[in-house]
C-alpha cells in the first residue's frame, strides 16, 4: 500500500507510524503489533489515542490454512457460535457487502492480469475482532511461503487502492448491487464467489454449511446475519450443499418470516 500511492505521516499509534493518503484524505493506514483478530474495537482505540474517528475498517491480513492453498480472499467478520479466534460469541460485526464484493471483483481482475496461480474468492464470515463499524478482511493465504512473496500482497493493495479511489464507505455504493446473505457451502464459499463474479449482486455475511451441520447455528443467527448486512433484501441458499429436507425447512422459515430467497437466475449478468 505504502509503495503504490502517496502518503504522509500524521502521527503514531502504539509506537507505529500512522499515514494519511495524499490524494484522498479519508484514507488512513494504522498498523498494530499484536494479532488483529483479538484486537477488539480497534477503531475506538484509534479515536481515543489519535483522535481519528473511523467509519469503515479494512484489515489487510495473512490467512493461514492447513492445506496451505495459495489464496487471495475477502470476508466479513463475526462468530456464529463460540469466539475461538477473537470477537464475541454469537455476535457479528456489520458487514460491507458492496465494498467487499467490489473488492473481490477487483482482486480477481488484477490476479488474472498478473496471471496469478492463487484461488480468488470469498471466505465465509469468521473470527474477530469485534467492530461496531462496517468491516472487511482482505487476506493473502495460506502459509509463510506465500506471505513472503511480494506479488500477492501487491495485487491485494492495488485492488484496494482502486476501490478506495472511487468508494470509501458502504453508503458510497448504495444501490449498485442488490444485497443478500449467503447460506450454505464450504469455508471458501465457492458458489457465492461464482455468483458474485458473474451476477449483479453483493454478498454480506455468509453462513457455511459446517456451522449448520454441527448444530451450532439457529435461525436467530440467520436473522442476525441479515440485520448486520446493510440494505439486505434477502438470502441466497446454496441448495446443492443441503439435503432436500433441509432446503424445505429453510424455505418454510423464510416464508414464515417474510424473507425473500433468491436464485442466481434472478440477478442480472455483469
Amino acid at each position: 500500500m505504502i509503495n503504490q500511492s502517496d502518503w504522509g505521516k500524521i502521527g503514531n499509534f502504539n509506537e507505529n507510524s500512522v499515514f494519511r493518503n495524499i490524494q484522498n484524505k479519508e484514507i488512513i493506514i494504522v498498523t498494530i503489533n499484536d494479532n488483529k483478530i483479538y484486537h477488539e474495537n480497534i477503531n475506538k482505540e484509534v479515536e481515543n489515542k489519535i483522535e481519528i474517528k473511523a467509519k469503515q475498517a479494512i484489515f489487510l491480513s495473512r490467512h493461514r490454512s492447513k492445506s496451505a492453498k495459495p489464496t487471495l480472499t475477502t470476508h466479513a467478520i463475526g462468530n456464529f457460535s463460540e469466539a475461538k479466534f477473537g470477537g464475541l460469541p454469537e455476535t457479528l460485526s456489520v458487514s460491507s457487502p458492496q465494498m467487499m464484493t467490489s473488492l473481490l471483483r477487483l482482486i480477481k481482475k488484477n490476479a488474472d492480469s498478473e496471471k496469478m496461480y492463487h484461488s480468488v474468492g470469498f471466505e465465509v464470515t469468521h473470527h474477530g475482532p469485534y467492530m461496531d463499524i462496517p468491516s472487511i478482511f482482505a487476506e493473502v493465504g495460506s502459509d509463510i511461503e506465500e506471505w513472503n512473496k511480494i506479488k500477492p500482497s501487491k495485487v491485494i493493495a492495488k485492488s484496494l487502492l482502486e476501490l478506495l479511489k472511487n468508494f470509501q464507505y458502504e453508503e458510497d455504493i448504495n444501490g449498485k448491487n442488490p444485497v443478500i446473505v449467503g447460506i450454505g457451502g464450504g469455508h471458501y464459499a465457492p458458489r457465492f464467489t461464482e455468483v458474485a463474479l458473474k451476477k449483479k449482486v453483493a454478498f454480506g455475511h455468509m453462513i457455511p454449511k459446517y456451522q449448520i451441520k454441527k448444530g451450532e447455528i439457529e435461525f436467530k443467527m440467520i436473522d442476525m446475519a441479515i440485520q448486520n448486512t446493510p440494505n439486505c433484501i434477502g438470502v441466497y441458499l446454496d441448495r446443492k450443499s443441503f439435503k432436500k429436507s433441509e432446503v424445505t425447512k429453510f424455505n418454510k422459515y423464510f416464508e414464515k418470516n417474510d424473507i425473500k430467497s433468491f436464485s442466481s437466475k434472478e440477478f442480472i449478468d455483469l
